[in-house]
């Protein structure tokens, strides 16, 4: 088994108050939710108005396929044009099938 978890900090130009960021948010996190079936949502900057951090995990069982995922969903969020990405932080964990406990492997990548 295979997860990834990321943060992506982004700015918002257009907004002008917490109303107006709450709107982009909200179509940021829908799409991403209907176009990569993740679980996705604000987990910082609650109070900013131009800016957020948006959480995100998936599972798979491929790494391959996770972090091209993951990729994936990062450009999907450039491409949207409602807010500038400022910093990503991802880390992808590989558990083994081993139900008894053992450890996996670990990588993590922060692009600025």
């Amino acid at each position: 088994m295979v997860v990834a978890t990321g943060i992506v900090e982004i700015y918002i130009h257009e907004s002008r108050s917490l109303k107006e960021k709450r709107s982009v948010l909200r179509k940021i996190t829908h799409r991403i939710q209907n176009t990569f079936n993740v679980s996705v949502a604000e987990v910082g900057a609650g109070d900013h108005w131009k800016r957020s951090i948006i959480g995100f995990s998936m599972v798979g069982n491929e790494k391959g396929f996770i972090n091209s995922k993951v990729d994936k969903l990062i450009s999907f969020i450039e491409g949207m044009n409602l807010a500038d990405i400022v910093n990503t932080h991802v880390e992808i964990v590989s558990m083994s099938d081993d139900t008894a406990g053992s450890a996996g492997s670990r990588e993590t990548y922060d692009d600025f």
